[in-house]
């Protein structure tokens, strides 16, 4: 590897603000491939047309979409089950909400380290904020330091590929400032767990959103 080149690096893209601020701070040391999951969630197609719109921003033509969509079958999440309401929001409730999608990210990151293995990436990114987030246990350090671990163990040896989790201690503010300053384009990221054309502003979701930015005193573009 000459010293222009950079190490590949797949970027977990769900099209959420999280993981676009995260793919444009992880082109700043590797080459990155994005990799995007269908699993059955209700807004599915925005999702995905945002994720294409954040590659073709970012000019990336490796990417990958995978469907998991038996996500949808196991069902007990309000995410993939409509016969399961997405609540209001409350930021201060307590336990897990009924929005956790239970082991959803260990899903996602089995299969980007299967593709890493297969195209010589070393690093794994995935957007997770524990900070301020809803309190989803998979998105706690602890997991990912164990998932590592079950990495190194199951992969080949020389493999080396590390899941990241850049972002984890910081605030979605903190994301916010970083992607202003990246000109990301937060227009082309959805946060709603409910709707896919004008979001609801209602759920936890666009209520963490929301704050985000006002805190960070930027407007959000997207509609409400």
């Amino acid at each position: 590897m000459t010293a222009q080149q950079k190490p590949k690096g797949v970027v977990l893209a769900s099209g959420g603000m999280d993981s676009l601020v995260l793919a444009a701070f992880a082109t700043r040391e590797s080459d990155i491939a994005l990799l995007h999951v269908n699993y059955g969630q209700r807004t599915e197609r925005k999702e995905l047309a945002c994720f294409n719109a954040i590659a073709d921003h970012l000019q990336v033509k490796e990417r990958l979409v995978a469907d998991i969509g038996y996500l949808k079958k196991i069902g007990g999440s309000a995410l993939t089950d409509p016969s399961i309401p997405v609540p209001s929001a409350d930021l201060h409730r307590p336990g897990v909400p009924v929005t956790y999608v239970p082991f959803r990210n260990a899903h996602f990151i089995c299969i980007a380290v299967s593709w890493a293995e297969v195209i010589g990436a070393k690093s794994v990114y995935i957007g997770a904020v524990m900070a301020d987030g809803s309190g989803y246990p998979d998105c706690r350090p602890e997991f990912y330091d164990a998932m590592n671990e079950a990495i190194r163990r199951g992969t080949k040896d020389g493999s080396e590929i590390m899941v990241r989790a850049p972002f984890v201690r910081l605030k979605k503010k903190d994301l916010v400032l970083m992607g202003k300053s990246l000109g990301v384009p937060f227009e082309h990221s959805w946060s709603c767990y409910r709707e896919e054309d004008t979001a609801c502003g209602r759920c936890d979701s666009c209520a963490l959103r929301l704050r985000a930015f006002a805190e960070a005193g930027v407007p959000d573009p997207i509609a409400y």
